[in-house]
């Protein structure tokens, strides 16, 4: 996927948005989906639209932030260290066994027993 292009669509009325072929989640994967999580479940219309658009926002934000980072990295191609970068800082999701070598968590330093013995006497000395 390129950067620079984008994936916005015109405006579209709310009961023809889901029918075009470029949809990412269709009413099938979704019902797919449903199914695989509990086959006696069936999903209402609207319950169904409504899952479709936030499926399909989702999609779209993280797209734009994954080209804004690739953008950033002054690269014209979005990898997946980019989308996994903003899942991570932006989300707090961790997608396992997934580039996993190339996003190195922050760590906190461990602060030493002379550290924590100095901030004890500045506390001491600040309540006198």
């Amino acid at each position: 996927m390129q950067a620079g292009g984008g994936a916005s669509s015109g405006p579209q009325s709310k009961g023809t948005q889901h029918q075009n072929n470029d949809q990412v989640l269709t009413k099938k994967r979704l019902q797919d989906l449903v199914h695989q999580v509990d086959p006696s479940v069936q999903l209402e219309d609207d319950a169904e639209e409504v899952l479709l658009q936030i499926g399909d926002d989702f999609i779209e934000s993280i797209v734009a932030s994954a080209c804004q980072i690739a953008k950033h990295r002054k690269s014209s191609t979005v990898e997946a260290k980019d989308l996994q970068l903003h899942l991570e800082h932006s989300l707090n999701m961790f997608i396992p066994g997934f580039g996993t070598e190339d996003v190195k968590p922050i760590k906190k330093s461990a602060t030493t027993e002379s550290h924590r013995q100095r901030v004890a006497l500045i506390k001491k000395t600040l309540k006198k």
